[in-house]
This record gives structure tokens, sequence and C-alpha cells, in this order.
């Protein structure tokens, strides 16, 4: 029973501020360009200042484990080939086939995987080296999958959009989160003391992310849209949530790595599709219905396999 208690309080509390962010739209509190502008601000502003505050105020010299970051970029390509290689054997629909890959790898690390991480530890935890060694993959892949597939490339043969690939790496480099972890490294290995009055306007600000990034993801949702392309959405939704943690947390037990390290990794295998995923398949000339549709599942149904996975974790003792 504390096992169970342990992991709904974890979830539950995340799910519940996404549920109040889609009240706020339903009754018309707030509104699309609303939602718009404060996910953009989430993803510029308040995300990038909590993982900055988070590193800072740490022993970098402590937390870095390189054995970790490489494990996680290892299972994260890893994922993305198989996926990639049965998708495209299996799956029928070639112009479909990149976004259903996609869907299927690609997590919710950074907004919905640190909220659910500093629910649980009170700062986000191992979410920076998570980030570190699979966010730059996931885009630079996405671009790759989503080029070689596709309704463009069935007629044309395959090509590289050569274009897109170059922007993705521009904007991994530009990426806010990004800036905000590795200045967040180097005021930790600078041991920089910030003044009061700055340490807590900093505090502040990244106060602001999880609810905010919640309440923007809830105010987003689109429930009639889970309803199209049913079979690979279940397919896709059944990899995201289930087999990918099934296939890799053991391995993670098995290597030593436990508490806030396993639970980054639940995160990094097990959290809901990233929406980034819609926008990125439509700027490419995909049609986006299949991939809105895993978001959506994923994002709802999430709230009852993390519960699940955390529950069994927390049962064998590892966390």
């Amino acid at each position: 029973m504390d096992q169970l208690l342990f992991s709904l309080n974890a979830t539950i509390p995340v799910f519940l501020v996404m549920v109040i962010g889609y009240l706020l739209k339903i009754f018309h509190i707030v509104d699309e360009p609303f939602v718009k502008t404060l996910n953009s601000f989430n993803f510029k502003i308040t995300l990038p200042v909590l993982l900055f505050k988070d590193i800072a105020g740490s022993d970098f010299y402590s937390v870095w484990d390189t054995r970790y970051v490489v494990y996680c970029f290892t299972v994260t390509f890893l994922c993305i080939t198989v996926i990639w290689i049965v998708a495209g054997i299996f799956y029928r629909n070639k112009a479909q086939v990149g976004e259903l890959i996609q869907a299927s790898y690609r997590s919710s690390a950074a907004v919905l995987g640190i909220a659910f991480i500093q629910n649980i530890y009170g700062n986000s935890g191992m979410a920076p080296l998570m980030i570190i060694g699979t966010v730059p993959l996931y885009n630079i892949a996405a671009v790759l999958i989503l080029s070689f597939t596709g309704l463009k490339t069935s007629d044309s043969g395959s090509r590289l959009d050569k274009a897109a690939l170059k922007k993705s790496i521009l904007g991994i480099l530009t990426n806010p989160i990004i800036i905000g972890i590795f200045l967040g490294m180097a005021a930790s290995l600078c041991r920089i003391s910030f003044p009061v009055m700055i340490s807590k306007t900093i505090n502040n600000i990244a106060s602001l992310a999880s609810p905010l990034a919640l309440i923007g993801l809830g105010a987003g949702f689109e429930g009639r849209k889970a309803l199209k392309q049913i079979k690979p959405t279940a397919v896709a939704s059944l990899i995201k949530l289930v087999v990918l943690p099934a296939l890799f947390l053991p391995l993670a037990i098995k290597l030593g790595f436990t508490t806030e390290k396993l639970v980054a990794i639940l995160v990094m295998l097990g959290s809901p599709t990233t929406p980034s995923c819609y926008i990125m398949a439509k700027n490419m000339g995909h049609e986006g219905t299949l991939t809105s549709s895993v978001v959506l599942t994923t994002t709802f149904l999430s709230s009852i396999t993390l519960t699940m996975w955390l529950f069994i974790l927390r049962s064998v003792g590892v966390i």
C-alpha cells in the first residue's frame, strides 16, 4: 500500500494540473493564442532557468556521470534504430511510417519529464544529464526519419532534406534548454555564488516552470484527434509507454542506476510523446494526424503506466 501511495502521489498531482489547464481552455478562460505564447515562454525562459538553477546549485564534479550519459545516448540510439527497421519492414502505410517511428521513441523529457521528477525529488534531479544524452539525438534522428519517409519521398525516391537537417542542428545549438544546462554546468564548474537578490529572482522564475508547462500541455489537449488512426496509435503508444521501459529498465538496474537516475531513465523511456513531434512532422510535409493522436493518447495513458512503473520500481527497492 505504501508503494502504491508513493506512486500515486508522484504522478496524479502532475496530471491533475494538466486537467486544470484543459478545463481552463474548455471554459474559455484561456485561448489558443495564450496557450501558444505560454508554451513559448516556458520553452525559452522558465524551463532553461529551472535547469540552470538546479545544475548551478549542485557540485558538478560529483554530479557528472559519463557512464550514465553514455547509457542514455546508447539506449536512445538503439530504440530509434530498432523501431525504424521494424516499422520499415512491417508497417504498410509508407506515407505514415516516419510519423509512427518518431512518435514511438521521442519523449516529453524536458517538459513533462522535469515536472514529474521535480514532484518526486523537489528538483530536476538527473534530468539534465539525461537530456544531454537524448535530446540532441532526438532532434537529428527526427529530421533524418521524416526526410526519408512520407509522401514526398515515396514518389521521388528517398532524399535527405538538407535544409531541415541544417535547421535542426542549428536549433539544437540554440535550444534554450540545452543552453540553460550548459550555462548551469559552467556556473557549477566555476563555483559561482550569486548575490541573494539574483538568487531569489532565479528561484522565483524557476518555480513557474513546472506548473505553467503542465497547464500549457493540458490547455492544448484536443481529445477528438485521438480517435483517428486507432491501430497505429495503439501500437506506437504501447511501444512508448510499455515496451521500451520493459526492455531497458532492467538493464539500467543491472548497471547499478537507482533512485533519481533510474527515475530520469523511466522518464526517458516511458513518458508521453512530446508535442513538438507534431510540429516537426507538419513542417516537414507530413499529415500529422497520426502524430497528434499518439501525443494525446500517450499523455492520457501515461498517468496509468507511469504510476505502474513507479510502483514496480518502488516495490523492488530501487527508488
